[in-house]
This record gives structure tokens, sequence and C-alpha cells, in this order.
């Protein structure tokens, strides 16, 4: 029996390289898929609605209202139709959008409405690309989820040479086709992850904290979602955003809240992932009022906070995997091996401060991962979204999953 074609929306703003979009729907098609259009206004200076319905035999959406099809609550048609949203090319006024939250035009608006993964192919002039204000809405994108498709050097509609040139339909098709297409590894299975720092108050105004962004562990979210499982994501406070509609996202603040949240969720898991960097400490006592600057020195009482990796290693069956972090900055690997041993977790991925680029407040990483059965691997260092492509895929093979 053939495989259920994929639901691939193509965005199409305005720029030169709109012309291409016409071979991406035609490549998408034969690799079995089913394509429909939504353009902003200016796109259709380039491309026109007739050729557009044409080559993809479905109406192409140019209107806001249009995509509002069988109105229920809160239900687009075309966002839930689409098993993905597709943005080529992706002009510098589309991706300020995307990154601000505008909708003011049909591919705007799909865009706030999609849940579903997002492809964003820039096309531009080389100082548009590099433009503080441009690269400032790509990373932001990126790091909520966005698949950034990056362009390429070569001539461009401006008759310069230099970055900001679409990568060619062929290209484009082929890296969404095998992110779409990877196999499921995790379906069926429930997981449990933790992101972010925690904020352990001291008065009503400050608090105690770390520098962990949770761009890690939103990173294992995703991968995990995409291959299938069911994925409870447990964050402390992060501008991070997910859009994934096999995450489930529980915000909390304290360590306290954290465990609460893990101890509720992990018994229905079948693995749990903590990636959180957790206070170890918390103010003994909150002040009911923000704390006066009188004295020269201020003690503030702190007690120790629960170990929420040692209490569901402590909990957990013969058919669940727990893996826990260590972030060290002396004799990395001899800590790691202890923690491993004393809080009995099938698995430790480690972070060193002391290498350059990974880490908190980084968009890289650079990770060994220890197992119970005494294996080592070291990886190099690599874009966040790559490390927890490694994690994921030593997860897999730890467990033996395969497809």
């Amino acid at each position: 029996m053939p495989n259920q074609p994929l639901h691939i929306v193509l965005g199409i703003s305005g720029g030169i390289a709109a012309y291409k979009s016409l071979s991406l729907i035609r490549l998408f098609q034969k690799n079995n898929a089913e394509v429909k259009v939504v353009a902003t206004p200016n796109a259709l200076q380039f491309v026109t609605p007739l050729s557009l319905q044409t080559l993809s035999q479905n109406k192409v959406y140019t209107d806001p209202f249009q995509i509002l099809e069988n109105v229920d609550v809160e239900h687009i048609a075309l966002a839930e139709w689409a098993d993905a949203l597709v943005v080529a090319p992706a002009t510098a006024n589309i991706i300020g959008k995307f990154a601000n939250g505008i909708a003011d035009d049909a591919l705007s608006t799909l865009f706030l409405a999609c849940d579903k993964p997002v492809f964003i192919a820039p096309a531009m002039n080389t100082k548009m690309l590099h433009h503080p204000a441009v690269q400032q809405n790509i990373q932001t994108l990126h790091l909520r989820g966005c698949h950034i498709l990056e362009s390429s050097a070569g001539y461009l509609a401006c008759g310069t040479t230099g970055d900001g040139r679409m990568q060619e339909p062929e290209a484009l098709c082929e890296l969404v086709m095998q992110a779409m297409s990877r196999p499921a590894l995790f379906t069926g299975k429930k997981v449990l992850i933790t992101a972010g720092p925690t904020y352990e108050p001291i008065d009503p105004v400050r608090f105690i904290g770390n520098f962990s962004s949770g761009l890690m562990g939103f990173r294992l979210a995703e991968t995990f979602a995409s291959l299938g499982a069911q994925v409870t994501l447990v964050t402390g406070p992060t501008h991070l955003s997910i859009a994934h509609p096999n995450v489930q996202r529980i915000n909390v603040q304290t360590a306290a809240q954290m465990l609460e949240a893990c101890q509720t969720e992990f018994p229905s898991s079948d693995i749990a992932v903590m990636a959180a960097a957790v206070a170890d400490y918390t103010p003994a006592e909150v002040a009911p009022e923000k704390i006066k600057k009188s004295a020269q020195t201020l003690q503030i009482p702190l007690q120790k906070t629960t170990d929420i990796l040692a209490t569901l290693c402590k909990q957990k069956t013969k058919n669940q995997c727990v893996v826990g972090f260590a972030l060290e900055t002396e004799n990395e690997l001899e800590n790691a091996q202890t923690k491993l041993k004393n809080k009995k977790a099938d698995m430790i991925v480690l972070n060193s401060l002391r290498n350059e680029g990974a880490g908190f407040q980084h968009a890289t990483n650079l990770v060994t991962i220890l197992d119970k059965n005494g294996n080592v691997q070291t990886g190099k260092l690599k874009d966040k979204a790559q490390v927890a492509e490694d994690i994921v895929g030593y997860i897999a093979n730890y467990l033996k999953l395969t497809k």
C-alpha cells in the first residue's frame, strides 16, 4: 500500500527567487507530496496565481481570510492540513514579520497559526542578509525551532556576487524531504525532558539563578518529537518557544516546582532526560518584602534542594531509561563517572565550561556521553541541534530501537 502523501504548504514571498518556486512545487510532487501555495501580494509580482494553481493543482491563497475555511474555535484549516510549512524564498521583510509576530498578510498569518515544522529559505541582497536586524531575526526564528535552509553564495539579481542566493530547488527539496521522512524511532514512547534554569526567590524582586538558556533541552525536545515521541518539556524561565504538536510544555520557576512536575510525569514516561540546570540550594526563607540595602554584608541561609535526577533514578523501573547532565569545570570525566555511579542513571551527558563555545549562553555545544555499561563517546563542537541529534541517536542505540 503506497505511503500517504506529505502535505506541504509552500509560502512564497516577494523576491526574484520566487520563480524557483515553480520548480520546487514539481519536485515536491515527484516526492509524493501534495502542495498548496500561500503567496504574499509582492510574490505575485514575480509569479502568477495561474501558474502556481496550475502546477500545484490547488487554489492559491493570497488573502488572510482565504485560509480561514470551515472555521471552528481555534481552527485554521490550512495550518491543520499541513505537515510542514516551507517558505522559499523568504525575504528580509517576511522573516522580520515572522520573528516579531506581525500578521498582516496570508503567509504571516498562517505562520503564527502553524504548529508544524517550518523551513525557511532566506533570499536577499548580501548587505541585507548581513544587516544586524536581519541576522537577529533569523537567529530568533532558529531559536524558536524553525529550520533555516541557509542561503548560498553566487550571482545575485542586483548584479553583485555574494551570500543571499536562495539554494536551488533540488537542494531545498532534498533537505525538506530528508527532515520529514526520518524514521519515527520513538513512536509510542513518552519522553520527559527538563530544560533551563531554576529561579530560587530571595524576596519579591531577587532570586538565585544561573546562566542556562534552556536551548539544549529545547533542541532535545524537538528532536525526540520529530522522531515520533510524545514529549513533556518541563522548563524553567526562558525566552525560548517551541511549536511542535508532539510537545507538551510545563513552565516552572523553582527547583521544588520542577521536582513536583517531574514526579507527576515520570511514572508514565519511558525516557527521562534531565537537561535543566537545577539550583543545588534555595533560600531557607523568602523575605515577604524587598530586602533593603543597609548593613555592609548580608547573610542568606540556604538549604539543599531535592536532587531530581537521584529521585527519579530511585523510582525508575527496569523498563525506564534516565539520562542526566553534568556541567563540570575540573576533573570533568572523573566527576561525571562518579555522578553516573552515585545517581544510578543509565547515562550522563557531560559538558565542560572549559571548552570554548560550549555550555551556557552558546548556540553550540561539545558533549561526552557516558553510559552505565562503561561506554564513553566524545563528540565535536556543533550546533546544539546537531548535538541533540547525537544524544538522541545514542539513546536510540542504547535502547536498541530500530525501524
